[in-house]
């Protein structure tokens, strides 16, 4: 276990460097999130538009961020750099679970710059509801990214079936989380199907914790269904990553 634990720490800071050195990937990546959220916000009613949005929106940017992140681990693999990481001394396990937990960093700093953006335009958000929510999204995130890492490990030399499924299915789960419009009027199909989107759950959790109320089901949910999400992510990309060759 201490050996597990090096060596993620030593996959966990090499995955990080190139993110620290070029920081300005990380806001080049909200430039989507941030023209929903000019776009979207002045078409919903009422004052507090803001407080149901913004929670969406940064769930928005760390889908986003995430699911790409694998294209990184196909660069990799099509450059011969994984089959040199294979036959170090490194896990295997580990070699998946750093570059997983890696995906914190850049959503923790996505998400302050997207409050920050959005509190001039009177945004207000609980501290301590904040800090859970990003406690939520931040284990949503590491399973997210061990399923793009599992895709791109699937998909290997061929980079048109990774982008085909991911684009394939990044939309369908952003429009049935409720992200951009709600869904509760919706017809009775579209409800199920929403029921059945665990991003939908983590959505729900982060407008309930951000507007301060921590202990409801909506935040229950929310934590089920992320720490669901990274224990089956983190589960496929191990084994995915121990068949690597």
């Amino acid at each position: 276990m201490t050996t597990l634990i090096s060596d993620t720490g030593t996959v966990f800071s090499r995955e990080l460097r190139p993110v620290l050195r070029d920081p300005f990937t990380i806001i080049f990546s909200m430039v989507q999130p941030l023209v929903f959220l000019a776009l979207f916000t002045p078409l919903l009613p009422g004052r507090d538009a803001l407080q149901w949005f913004v929670p969406g929106i940064i769930v928005m940017s760390c889908l986003f961020a995430s699911s790409m992140t694998g294209s990184n681990l196909l660069f990799e693999i099509q450059t011969g750099s994984h089959e040199r990481m294979l036959v170090t001394p490194l896990r295997r396990p580990a070699l998946l679970i750093g570059r997983a937990l890696k995906e914190i960093v850049p959503m923790v700093a996505q998400a302050a710059l997207i409050v920050a953006v959005c509190v001039p335009f009177g945004f207000r958000f609980d501290v301590l509801g904040a800090l859970a929510g990003l406690l939520i999204l931040a284990t949503f995130c590491v399973g997210l990214g061990a399923f793009s890492y599992t895709l791109a490990l699937a998909a290997k030399n061929q980079e048109w079936v990774f982008w085909t499924v991911q684009q394939t299915l990044l939309f369908p789960l952003l429009l049935l989380a409720g992200v951009l419009l709600p869904i509760d009027d919706g017809p009775g199909w579209l409800r199920a199907l929403a029921r059945g989107n665990p991003l939908s759950y983590v959505v729900d959790a982060e407008r309930s914790l951000f507007n301060g109320e921590i202990w409801t089901t909506a935040t229950l949910g929310g934590l089920i269904a992320a720490v669901a999400v990274a224990a089956l992510g983190v589960w496929a990309g191990v084994r995915a990553m121990r068949r690597s060759d």
